[in-house]
């Protein structure tokens, strides 16, 4: 089982006591504002199963988030090869936190421990994330990351509802070897 732990957070394996937070946070409009809808518990607890899957499997994957200092659950951030259908291919970060957990610098602190597990463990020659155009949040994050946007690889993603914005942007990172 690999953790990765932070100063503040705990990125580890998914526990039962996991899925009330997780079906709530899925459930909320403004934590899934920039994906296609929120998710039914049913939907949420299938998503944990598979998380935990890849991260038995692989060793890496979509862990749980926790703060450290109290245990609470807050999200989740990881590694997870881009899908197949995306017009691009690599091993993408990820995040996503409770509403609670905005503005405290989680994101940024946990998408950092996963990019140099990433580079250091899993010694990928590059790390890429993929958000909405309008995720500035998620941009910002990245941005702290060390990652770059290229518009040139913006892209419509098909996966979201018809009326619902669809333009994706995609940012990369490569490891410091100064």
């Amino acid at each position: 089982m690999t953790e990765l732990r932070t100063e503040r957070l705990l990125l580890r394996d998914w526990r039962e006591s996991d899925l009330a937070p997780w079906a709530a946070m899925n459930a909320d409009p403004e934590v899934r504002e920039h994906f296609p809808g929120v998710l039914t518990r049913e939907q949420s607890d299938a998503s944990v199963a598979r998380f935990q899957a890849d991260l038995d499997r692989r060793g890496w994957g979509w862990w749980a988030m926790e703060v450290r200092s109290t245990g609470q659950f807050i999200g989740f951030a990881g590694l997870d090869p881009v899908e197949e259908d995306m017009p691009f291919s690599g091993v993408e970060a990820g995040w996503r936190l409770t509403r609670a957990a905005w503005g405290h610098g989680y994101a940024t602190e946990a998408g950092r421990a996963v990019v140099d597990f990433g580079f250091e463990q899993l010694r990928l020659p590059e790390i890429l994330a993929v958000t909405m155009a309008g995720n500035l949040r998620s941009q910002a994050v990245m941005r702290r990351l060390g990652m770059t946007r290229n518009p040139s690889e913006d892209f419509e993603d098909r996966t979201m509802p018809e009326g619902s914005p669809r333009g994706s942007v995609v940012f990369r990172v490569a490891p410091d070897v100064s």
